[in-house]
């Protein structure tokens, strides 16, 4: 009896581990089309903090200014890393 409850709360965990997983990608995907109409329509995102980042970024601090836009948007490392690139 203890193989059959392990087995449907394993079963369980791997059904709502694929949803989470379809969300993300289905979040990614609707951000990635949110991106491209912004840039179409030459807006840009307000970041918090701007000018600062972009100081850091100017003294060679780029390693401070990516963990400061990652305080302030909550951005991962990779879109963080990206994000101040574009602003230096």
């Amino acid at each position: 009896m203890d193989a059959v409850a392990f087995l449907i709360v394993f079963l369980g965990i791997m059904t709502i581990k694929f949803e989470i997983s379809r969300a993300d990608r289905r979040a990614a995907r609707l951000e990635r089309k949110l991106d491209l109409v912004l840039e179409h329509l030459d807006l840009h995102e307000e970041v918090p903090r701007r000018d600062e980042i972009v100081a850091l970024v100017r003294e060679g601090k780029r390693i401070q200014a990516v963990k400061t836009y990652r305080e302030v948007t909550g951005a991962g490392l990779a879109e963080a890393k990206e994000a101040v690139d574009r602003l230096g």
